[in-house]
């Protein structure tokens, strides 16, 4: 069986924690729904520094030609706020990015969360976030190419912050 720490968002919205019920209830429960192994800070740090240098690669003269208005990245947060699925970020002049709509998506709908969850070992977990598509470069439609993570030599830094997260975790059922 293969359980990854549960998202912060049911935990104190009306679901409830996700440790499950009866003698089928994983232990210690309190530990388990919050932070438990601290793997969910780790995936979003990953995520959210992706988003960082691709908006930093762009802000220091675009070499690989990313069009801010192609960029299919998210950041992420641990809570399900709507408030942040769509947003309007690099507003405050030019030290502070360019202004484009982004969003946030919920660390456990991320990708770097199925990355993490579909890696054998350290080395497929590299090649895998390498491969994450972040955007598309300017031109016609069929003119544009994607650009992924491997591009921005993002994904040593990524593996570095998910090497941890990548462990198996011990728990037990009251059971």
């Amino acid at each position: 069986v293969a359980l990854r720490e549960p998202s912060l968002g049911p935990v104190f919205g009306v679901k409830g924690g996700a440790a499950g019920g009866g003698y089928a209830q994983v232990v210690p429960m309190e530990d388990i729904n919050l932070h438990f192994t601290g793997d969910f800070h780790a995936i979003g740090a990953a995520n959210n520094l992706l988003a960082a240098m691709i908006d930093n690669h762009i802000f220091q003269g675009n070499a690989l030609n990313i069009d801010p208005r192609k960029i299919t990245w998210r950041r992420c947060v641990d809570m399900n706020d709507r408030q942040l699925r769509n947003v309007v970020d690099g507003l405050g002049g030019r030290t502070n990015g360019m202004p484009r709509e982004d969003g946030y998506d919920i660390t456990v709908a991320s990708e770097i969360m199925a990355v993490l969850c579909l890696a054998s070992d350290i080395k497929d977990l590299k090649e895998r976030l390498s491969r994450i598509i972040i955007g598309y470069t300017y031109g016609k439609v069929s003119e544009q190419k994607p650009v992924t993570a491997g591009d921005l030599h993002a994904e040593g830094a990524m593996t570095a912050l998910l090497k941890d997260a990548l462990k198996p975790n011990l728990v037990q059922t009251l059971e």
